[in-house]
């Protein structure tokens, strides 16, 4: 298999909660598979598509619930050896089953409190819950895992294999070789307050960039952002495909745990829906995640919908990821 390319300044991704900075993103890690056995893939039944373009935020439309018939999974699980990477982009394996969604399942979170050990134990259970949504489904496709090391660092700065990282607007949470790194300092809590949807939808793109990083998605995307150039405009477009894709995967994540018994609320929910309005290029004045339309319109489909192959943003047109 082909090498994935070096860790360096290019594979380094950082989030911002801030509706007025640089929104930013870098990938998750895998989490280690609990619920063995658990079927995954799910027959979804077709809902509306509110709210997919345009970045409309009136109202908040349900996600659609998912089945959990044992009969529905993809016709081939496969695509690589067990335990390697599939270093592809639209053809990936896992972006092929029109009919593949995460399962349904309970997540329970502790009450918010903006306190930095409140935070900590609300981002702990959280990345819990994306182990046992994602760690399944990537299991079928025989792909590799292993459990982020999180860490909260609190000083105004922190050291990674990427270098030394300073905390402010700009690094909600950090993503550097398998460490996972979300600074309290960082989440600007003074203006989100007790919001734990927006934070909770931040840390689920985060993780859905280590859905990529896992299945080979991230290797092959940089390769080629490598190949074209960070800057130009083939890079950015290659660039925004990828954020817009965790963006999907993100809203897939929330629209299945959300109303399932657990601590996942409608309130939660619906605030995580309209937060996505304010982030993405028009805010940023960036060009590497999309326009705030398409960023919102990406994690919508991902929550309303919940099917995997509507997150394939490699093979969409470019308007859809300006």
């Amino acid at each position: 298999m082909t090498q994935p390319p070096p860790t360096g300044p290019g594979r380094r991704h950082r989030r911002s909660t801030s509706s007025s900075m640089p929104v930013t993103a870098f990938a998750f890690s895998a989490l280690a598979v609990l619920l063995a056995g658990l079927v995954v893939f799910v027959a979804v039944n077709r809902g509306s598509n509110n709210g997919d373009s345009g970045g409309n935020a009136q109202g908040t439309p349900a996600p659609t619930t998912s089945a959990t018939g044992a009969d529905t999974a993809p016709v081939d699980g496969g695509g690589a050896a067990s335990g390697q990477k599939v270093l592809k982009l639209a053809d990936h394996p896992i972006l092929q089953d029109p009919n593949a969604g995460l399962q349904n399942l309970v997540c329970n979170l502790p009450t918010w409190q903006s306190t930095q050990a409140a935070a900590e134990a609300f981002f702990t259970a959280a990345e819990q819950c994306l182990n046992d949504a994602w760690g399944p489904f990537l299991e079928y496709y025989h792909l590799p895992f292993s459990p982020p090391s999180l860490h909260f660092p609190n000083g105004a700065s922190f050291q990674t294999a990427c270098g030394t990282i300073g905390v402010g607007v700009a690094t909600a949470a950090y993503y550097c070789d398998n460490n996972l790194y979300v600074p309290y300092k960082g989440l600007q809590i003074d203006q989100y307050g007790n919001n734990p949807g927006v934070y909770l939808a931040l840390f689920a793109h985060e993780y859905g960039h280590h859905v990529q990083e896992v299945a080979g998605i991230m290797d092959a995307v940089w390769q080629q952002i490598y190949q074209v150039g960070e800057d130009t405009p083939a890079g950015l477009d290659l660039s925004r495909r990828k954020e817009l894709q965790a963006q999907c995967f993100s809203g897939m994540f929330l629209g299945a745990v959300v109303d399932r018994g657990g601590s996942v609320t409608r309130d939660m929910y619906a605030k995580a829906w309209r937060d996505q309005d304010t982030r993405g290029d028009n805010t940023s004045g960036s060009h590497d995640h999309g326009t705030n339309a398409n960023y919102a319109a990406w994690w919508r489909k991902g929550a309303q919908n919940n099917r995997i192959a509507q997150c394939n943003t490699f093979a969409a047109p470019a308007s859809e990821v300006s």
